[in-house]
């Protein structure tokens, strides 16, 4: 694997701290809302918020 630069590693950590936040925030909404379905839509943006937290995990090797 190629060696990131410095402000690769820090766009990457600055998309995780998104990524991150974005995720527990749908979490959040996605238990407190009493529509069910707007619930299931905000689980399923939690959910696609989470994997892409995961894939930039990995991009740094975490």
């Amino acid at each position: 694997m190629t060696e990131l630069t410095s402000k690769e590693l820090e766009l990457i950590s600055d998309a995780l701290t998104a990524e991150g936040l974005l995720c527990k925030k749908a979490r959040a909404y996605s238990k407190t809302l009493t529509d069910k379905d707007l619930a299931t839509t905000f689980n399923n943006i939690a959910n696609e918020h989470e994997q892409r937290y995961t894939a930039l995990l990995n991009l740094i090797g975490g």
